[in-house]
């Protein structure tokens, strides 16, 4: 048997066959700021392995670094109330509720694990602007929801897309329905004077959240 084992692992070798994670690159039509080199790229991937195999998201979630984003990066990671990683993924949102057609992202629980998943319209986002979304995703960790917890959610990715902004500029691509979006939430963040004034009347009116409950567990009335 000990004869066999070595004469596997000899043509393993030999042939160059390689068992360590394959990543998806970041589609080359997606401008990424200059240090964002493949070889950079590759050096940050193995610590989001278990979020995903996109690579764009890697670069997403690196960008969330010393932002208010850093807290949802975190709970990426693994440190949220499951204690496992958050998987990201593009997804159909429709499959899992007609309703969800045409939500930009879902943040769902799953047999006790979470995931957040990106409608495929924004497949070629700056990652920037996916940083945002990511940053706001993040926060819905149990089955529960509210006004207070969404208006959270969307100052978080208010203020976290005017952090990017002033880290990364070119992200700013004004072609990405993702960026317009995060623009509309800077705006009111910036009218409301960098407080959620607004942003809680938006969320307050929107049709989708009507029938949400004023608080939930972690998110009291502010």
């Amino acid at each position: 048997m000990k004869k066999i084992y070595s004469l596997l692992l000899a043509i393993v070798l030999s042939s160059g066959i390689s068992f360590a994670k394959s990543y998806e690159p970041v589609p080359s039509n997606i401008k990424l700021p200059a240090k964002y080199t493949q070889e950079y790229i590759d050096s940050i991937s193995p610590e989001y392995k278990n979020v995903s195999n996109e690579q764009l998201f890697h670069v997403a979630l690196d960008m969330m670094k010393d932002t208010s984003g850093d807290f949802s990066r975190k709970a990426i990671l693994g440190y949220n109330v499951t204690q496992y990683p958050i998987k990201i993924q593009f997804k159909d949102l429709s499959e899992i509720n007609e309703s969800y057609a045409s939500f930009d992202a879902v943040g769902w629980k799953k047999r006790g694990k979470l995931y957040i998943y990106i409608n495929p319209k924004h497949e070629y986002a700056p990652p920037g602007a996916l940083a945002a979304l990511l940053s706001h995703e993040a926060l819905h960790q149990d089955e529960y929801n509210s006004l207070s917890e969404e208006t959270y959610a969307w100052t978080m990715e208010a203020t976290v897309w005017s952090e990017i902004l002033k880290k990364y500029p070119d992200s700013n691509d004004l072609e990405s329905p993702l960026v317009t979006r995060e623009n509309v939430l800077k705006q009111l963040l910036e009218k409301g004077n960098i407080t959620n004034k607004y942003i809680k009347k938006t969320v307050y009116a929107n049709p989708g959240y009507k029938d949400l409950p004023l608080t939930s567990p972690g998110f009291e009335v502010k």
